[in-house]
C-alpha cells in the first residue's frame, strides 16, 4: 500500500471518527434537552407533583437525580411547606451522596432557620453521622490501622452532634443510636488524649502529662482509657514532688479499680498486642 493509500484511509477513519463524535455529542445534548424540559414543566405543575418525584428518587436511591429535583423545588417554591420538607430531605441525600461538606450546610441552615421544627433533631443526627463517618476509611478499617495517634479531627464535633439529640431529644428514635456512638467516640477520643500523655511521659514532661490525663478524666469519664491516666497522673505527681496530689489520685485509683492506696494496679494488656 503506497503513502498516498495509506494517508487516504487514515483521513476517511479520522472523519467517519469525528461523525461519531458528533452524533454522540448531539444525542447526548438532545437528552439533555428533553430532561431539562422534563423537569421544567414539571416545576410548573407545581410543589406536590416535584416533591413526589424527588421522593421517589430518593427512596429508590437516585441520590444525584433527587438532590437536583430538591433543589430546584427548593429554589422555585421557597416558601411551600413541600420546601421546607425538601431541606430536610436534602440533608438526607448529600450525606448519601457523600457529599459531606452540602450535608453540613445543609443541616446547620436548617437548624438555624427552623428551630423549633418537629424533626430538627433528625438535622442533629445526621450532622453527627457525616463526622462520624468521615474516618476512618475502609482500608484503615481493613488493615486496623492504630488511630490513637491520630488527632480526631471530626469526632468532637460528631460527638457534640450527638449529645444535641441525646440531651435536648431523649425520646426521640435517634437518641439510642446517638448514645451509642457517643460511647465510641469517647472512648476514641480519650485514648488520643492517652496517647498523647504517654508522649509527654516517654521525654519527661511530667507537668504536661498529668494534665493531658486529667483533661481524658474529666472530660471523658467512663472510658476505658480513665484507668490509665490516673496511673499517669500518680507517677507525674511523684516526679514533680507533688506527694499531696499523688497520695489524693492513688485514693481515686483504689476506689475504683480496687487495690490499696500503696499500689496501682498494673493496666493489663491485651494478649494479642504486647507492644502497647
Amino acid at each position: 500500500m503506497t503513502a498516498t493509500r495509506l494517508e487516504s484511509t487514515s483521513l476517511r477513519r479520522g472523519a467517519v471518527s469525528l461523525a461519531l463524535l458528533a452524533l454522540l455529542s448531539a444525542a447526548l445534548l438532545f437528552l439533555t434537552g428533553c430532561r431539562t424540559n422534563r423537569e421544567a414543566d414539571e416545576l410548573k405543575s407545581g410543589p406536590t407533583l416535584v416533591y413526589e418525584r424527588a421522593r421517589k428518587s430518593l427512596d429508590n436511591q437516585d441520590f444525584d437525580s433527587a438532590i437536583r429535583v430538591y433543589e430546584a423545588l427548593v429554589a422555585r417554591f421557597p416558601f411551600a411547606p413541600e420546601a421546607r420538607q425538601a431541606r430536610l430531605d436534602l440533608i438526607y441525600a448529600y450525606y448519601r451522596s457523600r457529599e459531606s461538606e452540602s450535608a453540613i450546610d445543609a443541616a446547620e441552615t436548617f437548624i438555624r432557620e427552623n428551630p423549633t421544627h418537629p424533626r430538627i433533631d433528625y438535622a442533629w443526627y445526621i450532622k453527627g453521622m457525616v463526622d462520624f463517618e468521615r474516618a476512618p476509611n475502609a482500608a484503615e478499617r481493613f488493615f486496623k490501622v492504630d488511630l490513637d495517634e491520630r488527632p480526631p479531627q471530626t469526632a468532637r464535633k460528631s460527638f457534640n452532634a450527638f449529645r444535641k439529640v441525646v440531651e435536648e431529644f431523649p425520646k426521640s428514635e435517634y437518641a439510642h443510636d446517638s448514645r451509642r456512638r457517643m460511647i465510641h467516640l469517647r472512648n476514641r477520643l480519650a485514648d488520643y488524649q492517652l496517647y498523647v500523655a504517654r508522649y509527654y511521659m516517654k521525654r519527661g514532661a511530667w507537668v504536661a502529662a498529668a494534665q493531658r490525663s486529667k483533661e481524658a478524666i474529666e472530660q471523658f469519664d467512663g472510658a476505658p482509657a480513665v484507668r490509665e491516666a490516673l496511673a499517669i497522673m500518680i507517677e507525674s505527681y511523684e516526679r514533680l514532688g507533688m506527694s499531696e496530689l499523688a497520695a489524693q489520685t492513688r485514693q481515686v485509683y483504689a476506689a475504683n479499680y480496687g487495690g490499696d492506696e500503696k499500689t496501682v494496679v498494673p493496666v493489663s494488656k491485651p494478649w494479642w498486642k504486647p507492644w502497647g
